[in-house]
């Protein structure tokens, strides 16, 4: 007996007939609908029930048992093919406590109090998405041929440009490589200097992300404490002093938001420079200071070319773009070239040309003031919030001080039920036994209108844990 089948033709659509019956049958054969041997119509039937001609569904029948989705046999009529059982892909859950695990609680969202996002209310999203579009069509009418691998020569104009107002830096156009982020930045970096093997001084506490690929890139570590004036530099060079590379947050350390002093800067670029050792400067915030003019950066005080400068547009725009770059010694310029060709290309031209008109128009600057209006708003409506004793401003993000000892990891994964997500400060130690306890409550995603209620519920929760 025939088995029942419904089928729903659109004559006003463009997909044609055949098209339309194949993908019917085929849905229903892969959903189970149609279990295999299940007899169906024969097409001359077929054509009859849903009133299309017989050549019509014969069509559709041909293309699917090219696809060996049915059998069609003389004695047995037309069937659905023998399968194997479908089997659900269900993606295996990282490994616990392994980086994955917690890189993916990091990265969840969005969610109250998240950070390494910016605000979504601030960004001209209508604008940006009509600029995109205007990329999108020259992209695509331009002619089929391999862009520079550096990055489009117009958005490295416009980033020479901004740096030299808002960072202080003065360097060319042919210094600036276009990246994927500052991941990408610091792979690249990480491959042109070739250290592995050779001693790193990272920050402590510092990003977790960077200290893994640090690890990865199979350069040891050594941890170097941060206080007020930044990274310790003096501690570093009695640690370590043939360690061939550093890599420091020094506009606003990650994550206690501290500025490195100018004694330390002029330190640590003389102690490089003898050393021949290379820094790089991770600069996630550019000038997203909230009080005053941003410090300029560290490259900007650079004469020996070791800095390498590397920025990004994820906390300015949006991590989604996956847009950054690169300022290379020129020493490296041709090298970093090289390793763009051919292991790490920049995104697409078009997201790379919107950008460009958002800078060129001034858009990305007025962005940047009206944002740390807003920003500076929440920090002040977050600390009166929270008990003064206890928190303190730590760049975009607030730091809410727990005991010692205080399981915050535990207490971060509790949040998540109410739709917040607190970094816990541990996990930005490398060594348990000199972490210290505490929750980063990001900024840009304290809204005023939830402030409240999510602040009485994350204290709810640390005392339940205290």
């Amino acid at each position: 007996m025939d088995q029942p089948l419904e089928l729903n033709l659109d004559r006003s659509a463009r997909t044609p007939l055949a098209e339309q019956i194949r993908k019917g049958i085929s849905a229903a054969i892969e959903s189970g609908v149609l279990a295999p041997g299940a007899r169906l119509p024969s097409w001359l039937d077929l054509a009859a029930q849903l009133g299309v001609a017989r050549g019509t569904v014969r069509t559709a029948y041909d293309k699917l048992s090219a696809a060996q989705l049915i059998v069609a046999s003389r004695s047995t009529g037309t069937r659905v093919a023998a399968r194997p059982a479908a089997v659900a892909r269900v993606e295996p859950p990282p490994d616990p406590g392994s980086f994955m695990e917690r890189y993916r609680e990091m990265t969840a969202g969005p969610a109250i109090f998240q950070m390494g996002v910016p605000a979504q209310e601030t960004f001209p999203a209508t604008l940006f998405a009509r600029i995109r579009a205007h990329a999108v069509r020259v992209e695509t009418s331009a002619p089929a041929i391999y862009p520079d691998p550096r990055g489009e020569l117009e958005l490295r104009r416009e980033i020479a440009a901004y740096l030299t107002v808002a960072r202080s830096i003065e360097c060319s156009p042919s210094e600036i490589i276009i990246t994927g982020g500052y991941a990408s930045g610091l792979g690249m970096a990480l491959r042109v200097l070739g250290l592995e093997g050779q001693k790193v001084w990272m920050e402590e506490p510092g990003f977790p992300f960077t200290r893994r690929g640090l690890e990865l890139a199979r350069l040891e570590i050594v941890p170097v404490p941060v206080d007020a004036d930044g990274v310790n530099v003096e501690y570093g060079i009695r640690r370590a002093p043939d360690a061939a590379l550093v890599v420091v947050t020094p506009g606003q350390q990650a994550p206690l938001g501290s500025t490195l002093s100018l004694a330390r800067r002029l330190r640590l670029l003389d102690w490089a420079a003898g050393a021949q050792a290379w820094v790089i400067e991770d600069d996630y915030l550019s000038e997203l200071q909230l009080d005053g003019r941003a410090a300029p950066a560290l490259a900007s005080l650079d004469r020996g070319g070791r800095v390498i400068h590397i920025g990004s547009f994820s906390k300015t725009i949006s991590p989604a773009l996956r847009l950054g770059f690169l300022v290379a010694p020129p020493a490296l310029a041709s090298r970093f070239a090289e390793v763009a060709a051919c292991l790490a290309p920049p995104p697409g031209p078009s997201v790379q040309l919107a950008a460009t008109e958002f800078m060129r128009e001034g858009h990305y600057l007025r962005h940047l003031r009206r944002t740390k209006r807003v920003y500076s708003a929440q920090r002040d409506a977050l600390l009166k919030s929270l008990r003064p004793e206890e928190a303190t401003v730590a760049g975009l993000a607030v730091l809410l001080r727990l005991p010692d000892g205080a399981p915050d990891l535990a207490i971060a994964r509790e949040t998540l039920a109410f739709g917040m997500s607190p970094a816990p400060l541990s996990a930005w130690y490398a060594s348990p036994d000199s972490a210290k306890s505490g929750l980063l409550l990001g900024l840009a995603t304290a809204p005023p209108r939830q402030l409240g209620r999510s602040c009485d519920r994350l204290l709810e929760i640390v005392r339940r844990f205290a």
